[in-house]
């Protein structure tokens, strides 16, 4: 056997305390204030039980589930507002979650957690081609090798099988008339080139066809290459592959307009110079991103390589692991290597295990993706500054980087709360037909399927090698579906899970696929797959925002707050309205026919038949033509449209982040938070067959109702955005730059609860009022609260 020596690291413990003392005697005055008297609260000794933060579950689950009454009135120490809602950290909460989150998330008390840091070594150390998971023993390889050592190199085509017809194969984004890199199915100039690294990226290698009407798209033949375009040597107009930058960009060459340079890691018109790839937390500082992929440092693991083993040093550990007691084996004597050894952490619940997945479901993705904006919320320039995207999508990359780098989180699954199980469902949508190895051809062409069956295979792989998933039946497990109509195409062995998602259709109305986009219609995937599960059930699952690209000018102009006087428009919609609008979508069902309906009554500018809405107004603006200042007329405006598009839209965010109060059409369907803050009090909600008499339900509203919803609105802003995420990367960016960018000072000033604080909340709520956790034979657990805040029963 092996001794113990306890150690215990240098952080400034005694530092904290002070600290700790002045926020509890805060959390004191503003949770049980010293007026009104005792008798607000009932009685001076439910006042003392209250605020009494010793008390733990450690009468064990009898106590917990035992059926009392509690000790104090929580109705009554946090009445409803007129609206319906108790108010909890500046937003409107449903009554019954703000007053829980009211009167026992402030009281919270750290607890410990026994951390359990791996040691486990791979075979082969992974033959350099993979990083080892030291909590399994297992090596995690990288794009285009397999195997337990990763030593097995995959083959993986640009082109599928060739016709005389195509002599390259029929159409995929990889399609690829020059060098294929077979381990990630990407096409580049290859040898015998001057610039044998350049990509040959989608068309470029094909000849266009000019349109055959102005203003049409040009198309690309995918049976014709254009070789002379790429590899030729001519002077006055060299092939792409032999361009040289300088001459190009003095405009003493041409060159193919269709080449571009798609590819992450790289920069320049002629993809001439490196920066940075796009990883998970940009590897925590302990590795290199090389594509999507870390490559992490020796003693790291995990996808950001954030999680330490027992031979990375204890200084370098994360903020999550800190301060920590650790227990470290003496081996001075001993011949065996150590395979894993404790750390003791006080962090406060809820606590949160986050799965090391293999790569196929998030790195890869990742590693492999043709278009450096698909599915990640930044790229880098040639300075290597952060560039944000516009990819709504992008929310599922923030959301995972502050999960990862959240105090919430642990290693050690037998105390965590929630299992969080990383899927990256938007770059599988996204990179669908990217290449043949990721063909929807036995999915039907549906790229809903094809996601399905990722999310499947997640679903064995964690009930295969992990026991948590059999201690609820996988009930406090948690997925993000974030593509346009959520977890509609969710396996049906998930789906007591909590589903994080954009779309929160209940099904109660429409109760099929309402996408105009037929790839992504899930009607057809069968039961025998996807069970007969609704898409959104609002008492187990949550609507996230989507990701909005961090917009300074906005911030710095205060949009949000911009107060009802200088709001002169009545009522703002500005998007896409359907077959009736030159470059509408030609679909009825897009937007299941809302914004159709909208535009044919208000429409301010004319369709095609040069008409407007049958009740046009001057101070109703209904338009698809493109705004010159989009995020100034929603901040101009009193009231802002909400409605769906090929799925969800991110209509909601942008009226919320702009200070306008939402307008939501879209019957039985869910927007962000909606089963959980008071929607009553910050925006409209109207039935789809309302849709005529708008105006005059929205000029019914008198000036009090309008400052009280704008009120609530620049109160509860800050939930739509990822702020967390932001500021992990401006921290990260202050390291490489050695000064903090603009951006992120506008940001750090922000100090409301974001995205990811209300997420934390909403988990601590269902942690202790979820019914089916009443039914749970469980262990002791220090849950770090009074008992009249756990689970009882009624």
């Amino acid at each position: 056997m092996l001794s113990m020596q306890k150690w215990k690291l240098s952080w400034p413990l005694v530092a904290t305390i002070p600290s700790i003392l002045v926020l509890v005697s805060m959390i004191h005055l503003f949770v049980f204030p010293l007026v009104p008297s005792f008798d607000y609260f009932g009685t001076q000794q439910v006042r003392n039980s209250c605020i009494s933060i010793n008390g733990s579950t450690e009468g064990g689950t009898d106590k917990v589930l035992e059926s009392v009454q509690p000790k104090f009135d929580l109705d009554r120490i946090f009445p409803v507002d007129s609206h319906g809602a108790v108010v909890y950290n500046d937003a409107p909460w449903k009554a019954e979650i703000g007053r829980w989150l009211a009167g026992c998330n402030p009281i919270t008390k750290e607890v410990n957690i026994t951390e359990v840091i791996g040691g486990k070594s791979c075979h082969n150390d992974c033959s350099g081609q993979g990083i080892c998971n030291y909590e399994l023993g297992q090596c995690r390889c990288f794009h285009g090798f397999n195997g337990t050592a990763c030593s097995e190199r995959l083959h993986l085509d640009c082109n599928y099988p060739t016709t005389p017809e195509l002599p390259y194969g029929r159409w995929v984004v990889s399609i690829c008339s020059a060098y294929c890199d077979t381990t990630r199915a990407m096409c580049f100039c290859g040898e015998g080139t001057k610039y044998p690294s350049r990509p040959v990226a989608e068309a470029c290698g094909f000849q266009v066809n000019l349109p055959a009407e102005p203003g049409a798209p040009r198309l690309t033949d995918w049976a014709k290459a254009d070789l002379d375009n790429i590899f030729t040597t001519n002077t006055s107009k060299p092939g792409w592959c032999n361009v040289d930058p300088v001459e190009a960009y003095a405009s003493k060459v041409k060159f193919k307009e269709e080449c571009d340079c798609k590819y992450d890691c790289l920069w320049g018109r002629f993809c001439e110079v490196p920066v940075l790839c796009s990883c998970i937390n940009q590897c925590s500082g302990h590795g290199h991103c090389r594509g999507g992929f870390c490559q992490c440092g020796n003693g790291w693991h995990g996808i950001d390589c954030s999680i330490p083993s027992v031979s990375s040093s204890f200084i370098e550990w994360p903020q999550w692991l800190r301060p920590a007691q650790v227990d470290v084996p003496d081996i001075s004597n001993a011949t065996e290597n150590i395979v894993s050894f404790n750390a003791l952490v006080k962090k406060k619940r809820p606590f949160i295990y986050v799965y090391d997945l293999p790569p196929e479901f998030n790195s890869l993705l990742l590693e492999g993706r043709h278009f450096k904006f698909e599915c990640v919320n930044r790229i880098y320039d040639d300075r290597n500054a952060t560039l944000w995207t516009d990819q709504l999508y992008g929310s599922q990359m923030a959301f995972y980087e502050s999960i990862l780098a959240s105090p919430h989180r642990t290693l050690n699954g037998e105390e965590a709360d929630f299992f969080f199980v990383p899927v990256l469902d938007a770059c599988i949508i996204t990179r669908a037909d990217d290449a043949p190895h990721l063909s929807m051809q036995d999915h039907m062409g549906l790229r809903s399927s094809l996601t399905l069956e990722y999310y499947r295979k997640a679903y064995e792989h964690i009930v295969q090698q992990f026991p948590y998933w059999n201690h609820s039946l996988g009930r406090d497990h948690i997925w993000f579906f974030s593509w346009d109509e959520g977890a509609c195409y969710a396996p049906k062995e998930i789906w007591d899970s909590m589903m994080l998602v954009h779309w929160g259709n209940t099904n109660m109305k429409h109760n099929h696929s309402t996408t105009a986009y037929w790839a992504d219609n899930w009607d057809r995937i069968p039961y025998s797959k996807r069970g007969k599960h609704p898409c959104f059930d609002p008492d187990k699952d949550l609507v996230l925002p989507a990701w909005k690209r961090p917009d300074v000018t906005a911030l710095s102009s205060k949009l949000w707050a911009r107060p009802r006087e200088k709001r002169k428009t009545l009522f703002f919609f500005n998007g896409n309205l359907g077959p009736a609008y030159e470059n509408g979508r030609p679909e009825a069902s897009y937007s299941m026919g809302i914004r159709q309906k909208l535009a044919e009554e208000f429409g301010s500018s004319p369709n095609k038949e040069g008409k407007l809405g049958k009740q046009h107004s001057e101070d109703v603006i209904v338009t698809q033509l493109r705004s010159g200042n989009y995020h100034e007329d929603l901040a101009s405006s009193v009231f802002c449209g909400v409605f769906p598009g090929d799925g969800w839209s991110g209509r909601m965010e942008d009226s919320v982040l702009q200070g306008c109060i939402p307008v939501v059409i879209q019957d039985g369907i869910f927007l962000p938070y909606e089963n959980v803050l008071n929607y009553e009090s910050f925006a409209v909600r109207l039935r789809e067959n309302e849709i005529p008499n708008l105006i005059n339900i929205l000029r019914g509203f008198n000036e009090t109702e309008i400052e009280f919803k704008l009120g609530n609105v620049q109160k509860i802003w800050q939930r739509f955005l990822y702020r967390d995420s932001i500021l992990l990367e401006a921290e990260r960016q202050k390291v490489v730059f050695g000064h903090v960018k603009d951006w992120a000072i506008q940001f750090s000033e922000l100090g409301e609860d974001d995205v990811f604080a209300t997420f934390i909340q909403f988990l601590h709520f269902k942690l202790h009022n979820d019914p089916w956790r009443q039914q749970l034979v469980r262990r002791k657990k220090d849950f770090g609260l009074p008992e009249e805040c756990l689970i009882r029963t009624s």
